[in-house]
């Protein structure tokens, strides 16, 4: 046991503070300016991970968690801090990434873009399913753990999604093939309507479909009910060959305006508001503006979000992205919104379809990125940095590949000239920002 003071934030909204021996140690539960006790839990090496023990002198931040699980679940992080306060800390976890990990000396961050809604903004859930003491249990991971939390409410998901985790919560144990669940995946759109996933390791679609009656009596708002038959190894909740049991093939999702589909396995962020947010200033770092003139690339373009986003006024986009049906579903989404005349996709790696645009002749005014957690692939870093676009948007979920891409593009001649954090994720620690990169050439 120790008593420390918390001088800093790490980057899952835990406090940080240094051992009487000069460490660093890491307290999830604690905040800045706290005088508090601590239990290690782990050494390494030049730094250590605590429990909290009592909060000695509390911050005028700290606040009892609104939701009943938040010391049990391991979904969210910041329930025990007011919500402006997490916005401040999430800037600065943008801000210590961008100088300590990027390099670049007092980066101009701005402050946080809060969500005007931080409670049931979630489009989409899954809640893991295990078998705990002879029987199967539905909730969240515990923090730091794939041990299953069961919990049967959520504040951040809808109010659809939590009454589906409810109602398998309590019809679990009298399912014969209970043990073959391991997800319940939820979708809701803005409407208000459900779809729902069961993910198994085995194909039990005759069984889910017998469940059908009572969940559309029970769930009027369903739409749509499918299965998810899971690879022998999955990676994710939905890992696997999708079969649709009943109802229609998919949800229709409104963003700045323009209509998307939305299917099982179809990535789409989980807070439309702050999404719409997040893709206008990404749209605001590259120029877009009514009626201009610009030819854009966008490289991990998914399912089109942004590139039609921006086809609404640019001259012309190019989206390239690897995922076949992602590829196919921002067709649909050009069609379906009239504007397969201005935006083109292609189905292809980008650090290999850039290089061959430029040398078709193609010409870019610049380029959105917006890549998974694990960042920018290195090749197409260097092929941006040997192409000299003008400006670069950088849209990204994770602070620390976003300071790491960073420091290699301002090494091959960029600028950061502006990071604008939005809170896509409120209660949680993470955060997404958009940021602008001119070339200084």
């Amino acid at each position: 046991m120790e008593q420390i003071r918390i001088t800093g934030v790490g980057s899952q909204l835990q406090g940080v503070g240094r051992l009487a021996d000069g460490r660093a140690v890491f307290v999830p539960g604690a905040i800045v300016g706290e005088r508090v006790e601590i239990e290690i839990t782990q050494e390494k090496g030049r730094f250590c991970e605590a429990s909290l023990s009592a909060v000695l002198e509390p911050s005028e931040d700290r606040v009892s968690p609104a939701c009943p699980h938040a010391d049990a679940c391991g979904g969210c992080q910041g329930w025990h801090m007011r919500y402006e306060r997490t916005l401040e800390l999430k800037r600065q976890i943008v801000c210590d990434a961008l100088s300590r990990l990027g390099g670049i000396e007092a980066p101009n961050v701005f402050p946080t873009l809060g969500c005007a809604a931080p409670e049931r903004y979630r489009n989409k859930a899954e809640y893991p399913i295990q078998w705990q003491d002879g029987r199967a249990v539905i909730g969240m991971h515990a923090p730091g753990s794939r041990t299953v939390v069961p919990i049967g409410s959520c504040l951040i998901q809808s109010e659809a999604s939590e009454r589906a985790l409810r109602w398998l919560g309590e019809r679990l144990p009298s399912l014969s093939f209970a043990g073959r669940l391991k997800y319940l995946v939820t979708r809701v759109n803005r409407r208000g309507e459900l779809m729902l996933v069961f993910c198994a390791d085995a194909p039990i679609q005759g069984e889910i479909a017998r469940l059908a009656p009572e969940l559309q009596k029970e769930m009027p708002e369903l739409k749509s009910l499918w299965l998810c038959h899971l690879n022998r190894r999955p990676a994710h909740a939905l890992d696997g060959r999708c079969a649709k049991v009943f109802g229609a093939d998919a949800l229709t999702e409104t963003l700045l305006g323009l209509q998307f589909r939305i299917s099982p396995q179809s990535f789409f962020q989980v807070n439309p508001p702050q999404a719409e947010i997040l893709y206008e200033k990404a749209l605001e770092a590259v120029g877009v503006a009514p009626d201009c003139s610009l030819k854009l690339l966008d490289a991990y373009c998914g399912a089109g979000t942004i590139t039609l986003a921006a086809a609404r006024y640019v001259r012309s986009v190019v989206g390239v992205e690897i995922v076949p049906s992602a590829i196919a579903d921002a067709q649909l989404n050009a069609r379906r919104n009239g504007l397969s005349d201005r935006a083109c996709f292609i189905c292809g790696d980008a650090a290999r379809e850039l290089p061959r645009l430029l040398s078709g002749g193609e010409r870019f005014d610049g380029a959105i990125l917006d890549p998974p957690r694990k960042g920018c692939d290195p090749a197409l870093l260097d092929a941006l940095i040997r192409a000299k676009l003008p400006v670069l948007a950088y849209v990204s979920c994770n602070p620390a590949t976003l300071a790491r891409d960073v420091r290699l593009l301002v090494a091959g001649g960029y600028r950061l000239d502006w990071a604008q954090p939005v809170d896509m994720f409120p209660w949680c620690s993470d955060v997404e920002t958009a940021c602008r990169l001119a070339f200084k050439g």
